[in-house]
């Protein structure tokens, strides 16, 4: 016996370890911009899709037979918006368990994190959220006006294993430039590397964490909006902060998995699962423990796809009831359309679908002039009845509908940032007459825009020409009033716009119209207390029938360079077989 004891220590000792060595294996799960898919189905377009937390769940349920306590499933923020099924227990179903938080609780998350958009549900609804989850939902960077005092819990400790684990969340600080105050009131948003900063000396105090995990709701490509605020610095934080092992990125909807170096030489993974449940982060940590000390940890990563998981039974069966209510109320019929619109048309001049917008923002404001985008790059409404689920299409996000002071000269130049961002400046016949960037999938070319279509407004309103052939800043001329009345650059107007933009969202006030930050609200002259799609819906149901028509207010020139340009970007922009 005492042999083959000594045998077992020699090999031991071979293989570097000793008898009080230990391994342990750590599964960390990371889902972020859910956006309300929770089922697999789109409530919106009435169809069975992809990605879920019905598919994540499959996944999670697989990897903790494995990993068991020792997986930690973790969410990134922007849960709270964008299918029916979040608006409906944001706004409608206010008296039952949040979905949100009913899910995330049955399938076990151990932390979540803010996000802009659960923000923009306002403080009723994410603090009803966050009370309901049994699990902590983190944020560094929120602090209280009040007391400077964090609003949630800036990290959370596990210990798992002997292992001491650390999660740090926080929050993109960009929410003014996008977000009404009314939404965050008694808030304000520190800067992400400063807080970071603050908080990892603590955490190495306090804490002595063998791993430490950053969970923020922001991207990669960091840059500075309206002057202040430094968005999208996930990868900044990485490598100047010493101290993470991980940061679990999000916000910015764009997959990633990639290690970088920090400023002493360790290397830190970042991973993105970007949106709506189709990927996770899925991160292992092995450590080789001795006397409960680090010897050794290896840290590696995967974007692992759910979208060919069946969606969990189990799951399904538990939130049939909720699936029923949420399916019920897109069904409710608010109108009927005599014709067929949608957002394609929009970027090549005058549409119906925008001008819906544009007419509906005069009608209910009695603006002189109305700012509006297409927020989905491609939406389309048949003709007849309208139901709630078309109302998602035809207004993507819960904006309010704000009524702002410009004076001329800065719609003018809102415009012109606008224009730039969405029209390339045409040499010749055979130019893009759009700012387009090439994309394959797989065979296939086809090309994207190189920037957001949401921040692509055009203007109601007024009579104007957009020149393709001219640089940023002279594309645009006004030629009059929409009643003929002249257009003066010196008067100042009442401009209807949403609530994105007008706190700043797209940079179209601050850079275009040369508005500070700081000035912004003093230019507010009214807001809506409700989102613009439930005024909509009201307008609507109203009318009962109607037939939206494009309002023929501007046109891009020069029309013999523009009408054969456009027909080719159409086609390469929306090739017959792309889905």
């Amino acid at each position: 016996m005492r042999r083959v004891y000594s045998i077992a220590l020699l090999l031991l000792v071979a293989l570097g370890l000793s008898a009080t060595t230990k391994e342990v294996k750590l599964k960390l799960v990371e889902t972020s911009d859910i956006h309300g898919n929770f089922f697999p189905y789109n409530f919106i377009e009435q169809r069975e899709w992809g990605g879920s937390l019905a598919r994540v769940y499959s996944f999670v349920q697989e990897e903790r037979r494995v990993y068991g306590d020792n997986l930690l499933l973790l969410d990134n923020g922007d849960i709270l918006q964008g299918q029916p099924s979040a608006y409906y227990y944001n706004f409608m179903d206010t008296v039952s368990t949040h979905l949100a938080s009913a899910m995330m609780n049955y399938m076990g998350y151990n932390a979540g994190n803010m996000g802009n958009h659960d923000v923009e549900a306002g403080h009723a609804v994410f603090d009803r959220w966050i009370k309901q989850c049994d699990f902590p939902i983190l944020g560094a960077n929120m602090i209280r006006t009040s007391d400077r005092e964090t609003y949630l819990k800036p990290y959370e400790v596990f210990e798992r294993d002997g292992v001491k684990i650390v999660v740090l969340g926080m929050i993109t600080p960009a929410i003014p430039v996008w977000l009404p105050e009314t939404l965050w009131q008694g808030l304000y948003f520190a800067d992400m590397e400063e807080t970071a900063r603050k908080w990892m000396k603590i955490i190495q105090e306090k804490e002595k964490p063998d791993v430490v995990v950053g969970i923020f709701h922001a991207g990669n490509e960091a840059r500075t909006m309206s002057g202040q605020y430094r968005e999208d610095a996930s990868m900044e934080v990485a490598q100047r902060i010493p101290g993470f092992d991980v940061v679990m990125m999000g916000h910015d909807h764009r997959r990633y998995c990639g290690k970088v170096a920090n400023i002493e030489g360790d290397s830190v993974l970042l991973i993105n699962p970007a949106s709506n449940g189709r990927v996770v982060g899925s991160v292992d940590v092995v450590l080789k423990m001795e006397h409960g000390k680090v010897l050794d940890k290896q840290v590696s990563g995967v974007l692992t796809d759910v979208d060919k998981l069946e969606p969990s039974e189990e799951f399904m069966e538990k939130f049939a009831p909720q699936y029923k209510a949420v399916n019920d109320f897109v069904s409710e019929k608010v109108g009927t359309f005599t014709e067929s619109i949608a957002t394609r048309p929009a970027y090549f001049g005058p549409s119906a679908f925008i001008d819906f917008i544009h007419s509906l923002q005069l009608e209910l404001t009695g603006a002189d002039v109305s700012f509006a985008a297409p927020l989905s790059f491609d939406a389309k409404i048949d003709k007849g009845d309208i139901t709630i689920s078309d109302m998602f299409s035809l207004y993507k996000y819960e904006n309010m509908l704000y009524t702002m002071n410009l004076t001329g000269a800065e719609i003018k130049g809102f415009l012109e940032e606008s224009y730039a961002m969405w029209t390339n400046q045409m040499k010749s016949p055979d130019d893009h007459v759009l700012l387009l960037k090439e994309r394959k999938k797989g065979q296939e070319s086809y090309a994207s825009f190189v920037n957001f279509s949401f921040n692509f407004d055009s203007a109601a309103g007024i009579i104007y020409t957009v020149d393709v052939t001219k640089p940023k800043g002279e594309k645009i001329t006004i030629l009059k009033m929409a009643d003929g009345k002249p257009f003066d650059e010196n008067k100042t107007y009442k401009v209807a716009l949403n609530s994105y933009r007008g706190n700043g969202g797209g940079e179209l006030l601050t850079k275009g119209a040369g508005i500070p930050q700081d000035e912004l609200k003093s230019r507010i002259i009214h807001s809506t207390d409700k989102d613009l799609r439930y005024y909509m819906i009201q307008y609507i149901k109203e009318k009962g029938v109607l037939s939206p028509q494009p309002l023929n207010q501007w046109q891009m020139i020069p029309q013999d360079w523009v009408k054969p340009a456009a027909e080719r970007d159409y086609r390469y922009l929306f090739p017959l077989n792309r889905k």
